[in-house]
């Protein structure tokens, strides 16, 4: 998939999670939302052209060239039998439910240790990573968001409390990133490393019919719009705002 479907299919999984750890006003959901959405484009470091990889220049590019030495090493050392004669760099080490799970406990750790600073950092690196490839608008309904924690003078406390879900946020996107690239053509590896037919890496999708290129015609004409409505429809009160508004105009059946 496309760095933009990542992160819209991001924002939508951040919307649907963030009632399962506690999370139900907008200000709330928000946050955690816009997190899943720019950490739902990280796995792609592992490649040197990917929108996360030139994110901030020479750094991320220097991390993305040591994300793809460490995938090399990892699959010359674990690769099954049947695995595929390759250099294991990108749709490896990055984009597997392990490495989404790590990275999950590391801003968990980070968070836990830095406070309320540490989250706001972790936060903000997926917010602007996200808006990078969804718009500015992102910026506007997160700093909304903020502000109105701000004002109801809960910032800080709101930040320190984050310290328990940012870790889940962060994997939420690794996690989608994974399940997204597994219905393209190409596959995803995404349960290394359980061994499945002889393989360690094995390159899971649906059947051939479900497969879709990436960036082509399937994610451009339908998911990207399909999530783009639920990326709306999912935010807190919207739905039953539809309902009650159907209801109002739309007589019951007799």
């Amino acid at each position: 998939m496309m760095g933009h479907s990542h992160a819209l299919t991001g924002w939508c999984a951040g919307l649907a999670v963030a009632p399962m750890v506690g999370l139900h006003t907008l200000p709330e959901v928000i946050p955690f939302a816009t997190a899943a959405a720019g950490y739902a484009l990280l796995p792609d470091l592992d490649h040197p052209g990917a929108t996360a990889s030139r994110f901030l220049g020479p750094l991320t590019g220097l991390l993305s060239r040591l994300l793809r030495i460490c995938s090399r090493g990892l699959y010359a050392l674990t690769k099954g039998p049947r695995d595929e004669d390759c250099d294991g760099t990108h749709r490896h080490m990055t984009h597997t439910v392990a490495f989404a799970v790590l990275l999950g406990w590391v801003a968990t750790s980070i968070s836990e240790l830095g406070g309320a600073w540490a989250v706001g950092g972790i936060i903000a690196f997926g917010l602007l990573l996200a808006a990078d490839v969804l718009g500015d608008w992102l910026l506007v309904v997160a700093a909304t968001a903020a502000g109105f924690t701000a004002f109801l003078g809960g910032l800080d406390d709101a930040l320190t409390t984050s310290t328990g879900w940012v870790g889940v946020a962060v994997a939420v996107g690794c996690v989608v990133h994974c399940l997204g690239d597994a219905i393209t053509k190409s596959g995803c590896p995404f349960l290394w490393p359980v061994p499945i037919a002889g393989e360690t890496w094995y390159e899971l999708r649906p059947p051939r019919w479900l497969r879709f290129r990436t960036g082509g015609g399937v994610e451009k004409l339908l998911l990207v719009p399909v999530f783009t409505v639920a990326g709306v429809l999912l935010l807190p009160g919207v739905w039953a705002q539809l309902v009650a508004l159907f209801a109002r105009f739309v007589p019951p059946a007799s």
